[in-house]
């Protein structure tokens, strides 16, 4: 028997939910996009046309309405907490933009109130809906490189204009936006239990936002990861992993566009293996995910539990972190210090 389309609503109109988000919920064949809230008409009123839903003046009003049965949040990172406890209390499924909230506390609290109201709560850590990690990861368990011994992981991006809202304490910095992606690929290949043996967090002076930042990690077998991330680079998105006979990399591992044909190399003494994999498109899996979840045909309890080991792990690179500071953001001259 055919189940009902799961009736979504956005909470917000933010830039991933135009570009990424709700073009993927509209091609989504067990979802209709319902409507689109924000807090000024206008803006809600321009999505709802481009996307033919209803528009929304107010969060909570969207909230309000019976016939939304789940809710996705791209609002600003210091704003997930709030408004996923809110869409809880309101008895809708919540997708909800990374991080699920601003501290490891908030994170435990919200997965709590989900699981005793019964509903799903999953962050949007697309990445790992994406097949090729899964592929990466046989390849490790096959000796495609021998022992692990370590990974490396940097995820950059260029600067942003000044009112961007990732310069915003709001926002969140660079660690809870970006660091977040190369921290879960550590947890991903090398284990949960990760131990912070030095962070370094770099600050804009004046806005007390984190711009960028280095983090080394070991897991319980004394395998090390180094991780690289920042809003104030040239672009790159990868990770490495290093091993006694060879080395595996993966290059725009974290948010490659639906089309992108990944190509996963092997490196030995004897030359470089490549292998090629199809194009997919990571956010339609994770929403695939999502229904499945609602629908009980699967379990979300572990991807939450990694959620909160993630939130927790990044509350301990920023309590451990030794801090840094420019004079000037990352948008004044490229020679700032």
């Amino acid at each position: 028997m055919n189940q009902p389309r799961l009736r979504f609503g956005v909470i917000g109109c933010a830039e991933i939910a135009e570009r990424r988000t709700i073009p993927g919920l509209l091609a989504h064949p067990e979802i209709d996009l319902v409507a689109v809230a924000s807090r000024q008409a206008d803006k809600a009123g321009r999505f709802a046309q481009r996307f033919g839903c209803a528009a929304v003046q107010g969060y909570d009003h969207l909230l309000e309405d019976a016939d939304i049965s789940a809710v996705y949040i791209p609002l600003p990172a210091m704003l997930h907490a709030e408004w996923v406890e809110r869409a809880l209390l309101a008895g809708k499924h919540v997708l909800v933009e990374k991080p699920l909230g601003s501290s490891h506390f908030q994170a435990v609290e919200l997965t709590e109130l989900a699981r005793g109201k019964g509903l799903v709560l999953l962050e949007n850590m697309m990445f790992l809906r994406h097949s090729r990690h899964r592929r990466v990861a046989e390849l490790l368990a096959d000796g495609a490189i021998g022992a692990l011994r370590g990974l490396t992981s940097t995820f950059t991006i260029p600067p942003k204009p000044p009112d961007d809202i990732r310069y915003q304490p709001t926002g969140g910095g660079a660690l809870l936006d970006i660091g977040c992606y190369p921290a879960r690929a550590a947890m991903y290949f090398l284990g949960p239990d990760l131990t912070v043996d030095g962070s370094v967090l770099r600050y804009d002076r004046s806005r007390e936002v984190v711009l960028s930042g280095a983090v080394l990690l070991t897991n319980s077998a004394g395998v090390i990861a180094h991780l690289d991330f920042g809003l104030e680079h040239s672009y790159r998105s990868d990770y490495e992993l290093s091993g006694s006979t060879g080395r595996l990399t993966v290059e725009r591992a974290f948010t490659p566009p639906p089309t992108f044909s990944p190509t996963v190399r092997i490196h030995r003494q004897s030359g470089t293996e490549e292998i090629v994999l199809p194009p997919e498109d990571q956010f339609l899996g994770m929403l695939d995910f999502f229904v499945d979840a609602v629908r009980g045909a699967a379990d979300p309890s572990p991807s939450v539990d990694e959620t909160v080991g993630l939130a927790r792990l990044l509350d301990t690179i920023a309590l451990r972190a030794h801090t840094v500071y420019t004079r000037h953001g990352p948008y004044s001259d490229p020679g700032f210090a």
